[in-house]
């Protein structure tokens, strides 16, 4: 799909500031076509290669080069693990992203810890903590190591945050580690379904195991660049996997549901999240950033 802006609610003063791309879901696996996990989608897994090489196409034909592209998430299918075709598969999808002229920050889904523990993950291309700015002065800003998270600068008074929803999750974690006992626990306590992908009957149904949840760890980390911004007035862009259909409602557990940047008077906070389409493949071509003035 694509996001253009409307010509009619710009006025003279406008100034296109920078633009950004934004791609989700492609879920690519060489397999024939399937269904989600409900039997109500079809699944294009080939195809979705398709999706990703016409979405690089236009960002690189735009007249004005995006900035960045965001990816959020779900890259390849989970069905690549049951075939021992995970490496290959995002070897493919990584080759394909290389013919972007811009750089592309990635963050990570359920279908991700479906193909690798996170120790794979962080030593492998899906991670782009190395792209994230450094505020001097500002230790607190810097993210730890125990979580998947970063800010960066795309545009001055701009900052863009990428979080990570699987920061509390069983899925990708060593089923010995305290961590997984943690959250394990967490989810059963709110989830007595013998299926934990069940939502069935639960009056918090983002507790199930394909979901994740922030640590408080991550959370204070949040708090400290949200302030930052604050304090100085940034704009702030904040890229997560997953939303429900609710405004400013993330599927994560533990209770973590009410994004928490809402206390806070900053002069714009937007989301970035995308879900799956019919088709799989959620892309929003491009995002035009605009300042008017008045």
């Amino acid at each position: 799909m694509d996001d253009k802006p409307n010509p009619e609610a710009l006025n003279e003063n406008s100034e296109h500031l920078f633009s950004f791309g934004v791609i989700a879901d492609i879920q690519y696996a060489d397999l024939e076509d399937g269904f989600n996990f409900q039997g109500t989608r079809r699944r294009y897994y080939r195809h979705s290669l398709l999706h990703l090489q016409g979405a690089i196409e236009d960002w690189n034909n735009e007249s004005s080069t995006p900035c960045c592209v965001l990816q959020l998430g779900d890259i390849i299918d989970g069905y690549n693990a049951q075939y021992n075709a995970s490496e290959k598969s995002l070897e493919v999808v990584m080759d394909t992203f290389k013919k972007l002229k811009v750089p592309v920050h990635h963050t990570w889904g359920n279908h991700e810890f479906y193909n690798f523990r996170r120790e794979y993950l962080t030593h492998s291309k899906l991670n782009t903590k190395f792209l994230e700015d450094q505020i001097e002065h500002h230790p607190e800003t810097m993210p730890s190591e125990d979580y998947y998270a970063y800010h960066f600068v795309p545009f001055p008074k701009f900052r863009f945050i990428l979080l990570d929803a699987y920061d509390l999750s069983v899925l990708g974690m060593d089923q010995s580690s305290p961590k997984y006992e943690q959250c394990m626990k967490i989810l059963k306590e709110h989830n007595p379904n013998t299926e934990l992908n069940s939502p069935q009957g639960l009056s918090e149904p983002q507790f199930v195991q394909f979901n994740g949840g922030f640590s408080q760890e991550q959370l204070n980390w949040l708090n400290e660049v949200l302030t930052f911004s604050d304090t100085n007035q940034e704009k702030v862009v904040i890229a997560i996997f997953p939303f429900t259909l609710t405004p400013l409602t993330v599927c994560v557990w533990p209770g973590t549901t009410e994004m928490p940047w809402q206390s806070f008077g900053l002069t714009s906070v937007w989301c970035v999240s995308l879900l799956v389409t019919p088709m799989m493949v959620a892309t929003l071509r491009i995002l035009l950033v605009y300042t008017t003035s008045t």
